[in-house]
This record gives C-alpha cells, sequence and structure tokens, in this order.
C-alpha cells in the first residue's frame, strides 16, 4: 500500500487515473473509503483522483499528540501543511480540490493559502458559520454517546476511521468541539481571498447545517457558484450520487476546459513573431 513520510508521519494515499489532477478531501468522521463511489466517475471522465486519509484517519498515523492537534487552533493549518508537502512529494503541479464538509473548510484554507497551486475548489455539505460554539453545537447535533449509536451508523464510522480510534474521534468531536473547539466558526472573512473558481454544493434538507448558509458561503466568493441538490441530507455524495457527480464534473469540466483555452491564448501570445521579410 502506497504511503508517503509527510512531517514524520506516515500518511495513506491512493493515486487513479491520468489527466488533470482532482484531490479529494474527505469530512470529519471518514477517511479516503467515502469516495468510493464518486471517484471511478471522474477517473472514466478523464481525470486523474488522488484520495489520501489525513493524520489520523483510515490508515493514516496518527502520532502522540493527535488529541492536542486536533483540539488545537491550528487544526486546518496543519491539515494544510500536510497536503503541501504531500503535493510536493507527488509532484501534483496545479490541481483541482473536492472537500465534503470539513474537507470543504480545509479546501478554502488551503486555496487561500496557495493560490497559485489551485485551479478550483469544490465544497460539499461545508459550514460557513455557527451561532454558538463548536462544543455547543456537536453536543446538540451529536447528542448520543459512541455506544448508543444506531449499528449501521457505528458500524461506518468503524468502517471509516478504523476500530482502533473512531470512537475516541467521535467523543472528541461530540464532547469538545473536535478541531474548532470552544470557539464559534465562522470561514466567511476567508472566502473573499479564495481567487480560483469555486463551487458551492449543498442539500436542501441537511440535519446539521440550514440550507441558507449555502447563499451566504457562496456570495462571499469572488468566483463562486451555488447548487442546491433537491431532496437530499448530509451526505450528499451518498444520497443523491448522481446529481452529485453531475453537477462536480460539469464545473470541473468547464473549469478545466477555460483553463486550456487561456493556456493556449498565452502561448500564442509568448510565442514569437515570424521574422520580417
Amino acid at each position: 500500500m502506497p504511503f508517503a513520510e509527510i512531517r514524520g508521519r506516515q500518511i495513506y494515499y491512493e493515486i487513479h487515473g491520468q489527466g488533470p489532477t482532482v484531490v479529494l478531501l474527505h469530512h470529519g468522521f471518514s477517511s479516503l473509503n467515502m469516495w468510493k463511489g464518486v471517484y471511478p466517475a471522474l477517473v472514466e471522465a478523464g481525470y486523474r483522483v488522488v484520495l489520501y486519509d489525513r493524520r489520523g484517519y483510515g490508515r493514516s498515523e496518527r502520532g502522540p499528540d493527535f488529541e492536542d492537534f486536533y483540539l488545537s487552533g491550528t487544526f486546518c493549518q496543519e491539515n494544510c501543511q500536510d497536503l503541501k508537502q504531500l503535493s510536493h512529494e507527488l509532484n501534483l503541479g496545479r490541481f483541482h480540490m473536492v472537500g465534503q464538509c470539513e474537507g470543504g473548510v480545509i479546501a478554502v484554507h488551503y486555496a487561500a493559502d496557495f493560490p497559485d497551486q489551485v485551479v478550483s475548489i469544490t465544497t460539499s455539505s461545508t459550514l460557513c458559520y455557527s451561532h454558538v460554539t463548536m462544543a455547543e453545537f456537536n453536543a446538540a447535533k451529536f447528542p448520543k454517546a459512541f455506544h448508543e449509536l444506531d449499528a449501521q451508523v457505528r458500524d461506518k464510522l468503524l468502517l471509516w476511521i478504523g476500530e482502533e480510534h473512531a470512537e475516541s474521534l467521535y467523543e472528541m468531536a461530540r464532547t469538545k468541539g473536535g478541531a474548532y473547539g470552544s470557539d464559534k466558526f465562522d470561514i466567511r472573512p476567508l472566502l473573499p481571498l479564495v481567487q480560483c473558481p469555486a463551487l458551492v454544493l449543498y442539500p436542501d434538507r441537511s440535519a446539521l447545517f440550514e440550507v441558507e448558509q449555502a447563499v451566504t458561503f457562496y456570495r462571499s466568493l469572488k468566483n463562486g457558484e451555488l447548487a442546491v441538490l433537491p431532496k437530499c441530507g448530509h451526505n450528499t455524495y451518498d444520497q443523491q450520487p448522481e446529481l452529485y457527480i453531475r453537477h462536480v464534473l460539469d464545473f470541473l469540466n468547464r473549469v478545466t476546459y477555460e483553463n486550456a483555452n487561456l493556456m493556449d491564448f498565452s502561448m500564442t501570445c509568448l510565442a514569437p513573431s515570424p521574422p520580417q521579410r
């Protein structure tokens, strides 16, 4: 299995297909396994897809200070640094990003911090802001302890995160606010810094985030688009997979085509003029 040593830890990754690169960023209770129903369509459409388990998820190493890292105020920045080094190790060049929920937060931070490396971002079911602290938010949204969860939900978390750490990660998020700790969450100040094209995908009936968040998210972007998926809950990729993939591919194809045309135009402008006779 392919691993890359990223800042002293073993990070698991997979690469599928050939073409323009798309990096998929999983959500906060998951691993790259969540993308198994999505990435084949991207490969078939002519993209090179890079999936990886972020630090402490799936098959990637945690490190002894994982809890401090997970509950710290630098969680997003640390994840961005990991992705930057992984991109360098794998020689990814410029790439698209598709992020689900917390993966979308990482994508926004990365696009704002490293604009020269990002072609586009797609975020799906990603929180824009909270009215209460994330500790309060998660306590309200996830009232059941791990052992009280429905068997189907618990089994999915065990599959995604791994049997060793699924319960501890879930409980840290549920009781302590997880990556965003005791503060209110607000990504709005960061969104105007995202220069690349950005697609905001949102479900119309998420149990976690109200759909009105999508409009604020979209309107805070300089180069944004918005698509709302009907009759869809939080896990958009799972509940409306065909529509989800259709929106993502339409966006990726348009951005890729526009970038290719821009590159052709630039090369034409920079080409030396033919000699005068």
